[in-house]
């Protein structure tokens, strides 16, 4: 059950079995349906968790309901509301999964408790945060620097294993055009081909 997790870990820091073991015993395994919503507006993030297996998508609802997707996560990847986690503050989006997941979640005391015995998971957690940031700011350039089908055919080729699992309407949510646009920049690319 760890072995993914850990062979993710060891990409970034080293671990002594000891290490290893008290890690693996603040995880808790958790299987979530389809359509599950791990998090909702308004309720506080009490967990970061590691897909093992599955596809999960985070967003914000606008005032008049209108999905604006922030990211999808799959295997390898890690998804939490981190302003919400780290500032126990109520939450403004949705975390829900787009597939039967399995998940290693880390709440908030038991990551304290990581923090306290094995300092070297604050560079790990470190590490990850500035990746999200990273990722966020390539995300924004795109979005005001490129067209809509640039900013397409950079998301398939940069995650072609998401686009096979999420439907195209919420493609073109997290590329911020309308379904009916995506559909049009699609049908274009087709016809270069």
């Amino acid at each position: 059950m760890f072995e993914q997790i850990d062979q993710f870990v060891d990409r970034i820091i080293s671990l002594t079995p000891e290490e290893r073991q008290l890690f693996h015993s603040l995880l808790k395994f958790r299987r979530v349906r389809k359509r599950t919503y791990l998090l909702q507006e308004g309720e506080v993030c009490d967990f970061e968790a590691y897909i093992v297996k599955g596809c999960i998508r985070t967003y914000y609802l606008s005032d008049d309901g209108t999905e604006t997707i922030l990211s999808f996560a799959i295997e390898g990847w890690w998804v939490s509301d981190i302003y919400s986690f780290t500032e126990k503050a109520p939450s403004n989006m949705f975390i829900e999964s787009l597939e039967d997941c399995e998940l290693l979640i880390i709440d908030y005391k038991s990551k304290a408790t990581l923090y306290e015995k094995i300092p070297k998971f604050e560079t790990f957690f470190r590490l990850l945060i500035q990746r999200s940031l990273f990722a966020l700011q390539r995300r924004f350039h795109s979005l005001v620097s490129q067209t809509a089908e640039q900013r397409y055919l950079a998301f398939i080729e940069k995650y072609p294993q998401v686009v096979q699992r999420v439907p195209q309407n919420q493609i073109a949510r997290y590329l911020g055009v309308s379904p009916e646009f995506l559909s049009k920049v699609r049908s274009t690319i087709q016809k270069k081909k």
